[in-house]
């Protein structure tokens, strides 16, 4: 799933949306959605040319190192999750890396874009297509970021998120 869309046949947002069409109405046959889940998964990697590779904190590593990152969304109820969304994201440092774009096939329209970007990006078409809101659920990595918090609000949305004891809300 770590393509840009236009690579293959299927995309990966058409295949997420077939299974979300297929699987939702069994889960939600259990009780409503209750909560939507942001969060990102790192990918270790020994070398440095697969696509957004680059030296970030890994969580399935517990540190910095070589890996890609991916951020999800997810449905979720007392019985069961769904994965709905799901990006490559692209580090600032191959955003800007024109040759390095061409070699791995990037296409232009793919700009940088923050984690907490591409998760409201993916929140914002998930109300647009009619998936059941929940509370939204983050870790610090999102809840520090106000633009995020805000754009959360503006769409009405509840959220609980993490966010650092030296942050300042109000």
């Amino acid at each position: 799933l770590l393509h840009f869309v236009g690579q293959s046949r299927w995309s990966d947002e058409a295949v997420l949306a077939k299974v979300c069409e297929l699987v939702l109405p069994s889960i939600e046959s259990s009780g409503p959605i209750e909560a939507w889940i942001v969060d990102d998964t790192g990918f270790p990697k020994k070398g440095i040319h697969s696509v957004g590779v680059a030296r970030q904190y890994c969580g399935r590593l517990g540190k910095q190192d070589n890996c890609q990152i991916a951020v999800s969304l997810s449905v979720a109820n007392h019985t069961a999750s769904l994965p709905i969304a799901y990006q490559l994201y692209l580090p600032e440092e191959w955003a800007g890396d024109a040759a390095r774009r061409v070699e791995a096939h990037v296409p232009e329209t793919v700009a940088f874009q923050t984690k907490p970007e591409i998760a409201l990006k993916q929140i914002k078409t998930a109300l647009e297509t009619g998936v059941p809101a929940g509370v939204v659920l983050a870790d610090a990595g999102y809840g520090v970021d106000a633009k995020f918090r805000s754009g959360l609000t503006a769409l009405g949305l509840a959220y609980v998120v993490g966010v650092q004891s030296t942050l300042s809300v109000w």
